[in-house]
């Protein structure tokens, strides 16, 4: 399967995205946390800009302007990577994973 290299600006975050998967999917299997909420295109909370690359829509209309595709505002829940790329998405964090959690022995209850 063909994938693309993936760089978050400004943290330089990397991960690679497989063909057919949206990016933000591809980032969270990375353990990289992109902002989101719906995952459907539609509330634009993942809303980016693509610095360098190219992308295709796993919808027919995605919740972007003319104007804002134009400028290279992209939508990493239903955006694919075509190419390899460079996106600005200040809100990029690595998934922390919590330590399970510990009980403190405090002795038996009856």
């Amino acid at each position: 399967m063909c994938s693309h290299p993936v760089l978050v600006q400004p943290s330089g975050l990397r991960f690679d995205a497989p063909a057919g998967t949206s990016v933000l999917l591809a980032a969270q299997a990375a353990g990289i946390k992109l902002p989101s909420s719906c995952r459907n295109g539609t509330c634009r909370a993942c809303m980016c800009l693509m610095l360098d690359g190219s992308i295709v829509y796993g919808i027919e209309w995605p919740g972007l302007s003319r104007d804002e595709k134009e400028e290279g505002w992209i939508l990493p829940c239903v955006a694919q990577a075509t190419s390899a790329l460079e996106i600005q998405a200040p809100g990029a964090a690595l998934i922390e994973t919590a330590p399970p959690a510990v009980r403190p022995l405090t002795g038996a209850r009856r």
